[in-house]
């Protein structure tokens, strides 16, 4: 006997999984047919019963239940997250018999989905339920926008498990040395600490002082070497360009405390000053010094386009636009009457110094002479051939440069960096704190406190590196500042440093939420 199947067959998870603008339509039909639909949002990063739960009871508050993942791109929860890709994320979810409907957001928050989609109800878990557990910051403004139009929030609260806490334990296999102190900063209870330290400098006032560079990305295809010239012919594709330096610098702390302001020089020959000031953080002031008969700073550098599709900015050369002359009297004099003004009622002063001329003179003798907390980095950068040293500062409460420059400044470029620091640097600058970034190898934190301690680098997959000791320095002199630790603060300047190299240029800075977020996901 041949039995016939005669059901319906249902459509496969892949079948289920629509754009935003698709679920947006859903929706819309749905709602004016008298429906409630209901939307659950979040990284789903490894499914297990306490999402099962969760969205079972989501769907028993609604008609329509439809699901979204964060992309991949959005996904800030350290290294080697998500562990599975959007795709395969949003598969499992549309898996489930009680998922109408999933997508992927493509976007940093879920603002945009909420105005397409318009839920009836938007479903979130139990740990969303006080606004200040919320590491993001983001659910006020979620709830506001849901509201607006006419729906609700929920949570709900079953049975609950750590997608990060499980996939730390099983999942990621991490370098011993990694593995090893992030299990003891989990045994000793540090995260607590480190949440509150990171909201303890929000009510500080700091001034960023240091040049202004534009960096322009120009992307490239390599065409070969020249069939009649020895030079490499590329064909240009487009450009973008960025507000860096010292006004990347203090985006990045804009996050992370109230007032920011910084005090900086810019051509007088072009017309840059409404651009960077339209890259400004909106809690970030700009105190903007005019040389006339200069440029304003630009380091124009040539991508290899191809590389971006490959995840890792390859770029072929770099053209500096720049006049490092010493700036004359009057500009020094100006700079100088700035900055004087501006440390009068401030908390910390933050000092980006990249060797350009700006920073020198009566303005070097005020910085040295500040009653602040002074931050201080002098980078040696092939623009400034390394005639730029951590020396030329007399005192700092902290400074912080990379490896090359520390061995640069204590003239030994073989000896232990530990060695370097000690006999030669630490004695020179009468530093309270002392950090040395090193890239793969983390960072050496020193403190009168706390002595040396060495802090891994957790194990990011870097797209582009400019940038980041300065996000890096930028957010750990608030820390600081506020009596943070040597090595919590260099674990938070560690995750602030892997979220920077994942960024292209200075595309966005980074947040405090996103900081949080690390760091509640690597200690749970």
């Amino acid at each position: 006997m041949t039995v016939t199947d005669t059901s319906v067959t249902p459509p496969s998870a892949r079948q289920k999984i629509k754009t935003i603008q698709e679920l947006a339509e859903i929706s819309a039909k749905a709602r004016a047919e008298g429906k409630h639909v209901v939307l659950a949002h979040g990284a789903f990063d490894l499914l297990h019963l306490g999402h099962v739960r969760h969205l079972e009871k989501a769907r028993q508050l609604g008609d329509m239940l439809i699901v979204t993942v964060t992309a991949d791109t959005f996904i800030n929860k350290g290294p080697g997250r998500p562990v599975f890709p959007e795709e395969l994320r949003a598969e499992m979810l549309a898996a489930l018999a009680y998922v109408e409907w999933a997508g992927i957001n493509h976007e940093a928050t879920a603002e945009n989905l909420l105005e397409a989609v318009k839920p009836s109800i938007y479903v979130k878990g139990s740990d969303y339920l006080a606004p200040k557990d919320d590491p993001t910051g983001k659910i006020v403004a979620e709830q506001a926008i849901v509201e607006k139009h006419g729906g609700q929030i929920a949570f709900t609260d079953d049975i609950t498990f750590s997608s990060s806490g499980l996939i730390n334990e099983h999942m990621i296999a991490r370098p011993p040395r990694v593995q090893n102190f992030l299990t003891k900063l989990r045994k000793e209870n540090r995260l607590d600490g480190m949440l509150q330290l990171i909201d303890k400098a929000h009510s500080l006032k700091a001034v960023f002082v240091g040049e202004t560079i534009l960096d322009e990305y120009l992307y490239v295809t390599p065409l070969g070497k020249a069939a009649k010239d020895s030079i490499i012919a590329t064909q240009y594709n487009n450009c973008e360009i960025y507000a860096g330096g010292i006004v990347a610098a203090a985006n990045h702390a804009a996050s992370f405390c109230a007032e920011v302001q910084v005090i900086t020089v810019l051509g007088g020959d072009d017309d840059y000053e409404g651009f960077v000031r339209s890259t400004l953080a909106p809690n970030v002031k700009l105190t903007a010094i005019k040389l006339n008969g200069r440029p304003t700073i630009r380091k124009r550098r040539y991508v290899d386009h191809g590389s971006v599709d490959q995840g890792m900015l390859r770029k072929v050369f770099e053209v500096a636009h720049i006049d490092d002359n010493p700036l004359s009297d009057g500009e020094y004099k100006e700079l100088d009457d700035a900055i004087t003004s501006a440390t009068k009622d401030t908390d910390t002063l933050v000092v980006c110094d990249f060797g350009h001329g700006m920073i020198d003179g009566p303005v070097l003798d005020t910085i040295n002479e500040t009653k602040n907390f002074l931050a201080i980095n002098a980078q040696a950068n092939s623009a400034n051939q390394g005639f730029n040293l951590i020396t030329k500062y007399t005192r700092a409460n902290y400074a912080c440069i990379d490896n090359r420059e520390a061995k640069l400044a204590g003239g030994e470029k073989h000896s232990e960096i530990e060695d370097v620091l000690t006999r030669k640097l630490l004695p020179l600058l009468k530093c309270e704190n002392f950090t040395v970034t090193q890239g793969n190898d983390g960072c050496l934190c020193w403190s009168v406190k706390d002595g040396m301690q060495t802090v891994p680098a957790l194990e990011y997959k870097p797209i582009d590196t400019m940038g980041a000791g300065d996000a890096f320095l930028a957010v750990t002199s608030l820390l600081l500042t506020v009596g943070g630790n040597a090595e919590d603060v260099g674990f938070i300047g560690n995750i602030i440093g892997g979220i920077k190299i994942r960024l292209i240029g200075h595309c966005a800075h980074v947040d405090k939420g996103d900081v949080k977020k690390s760091l509640i996901s690597l200690l749970k």
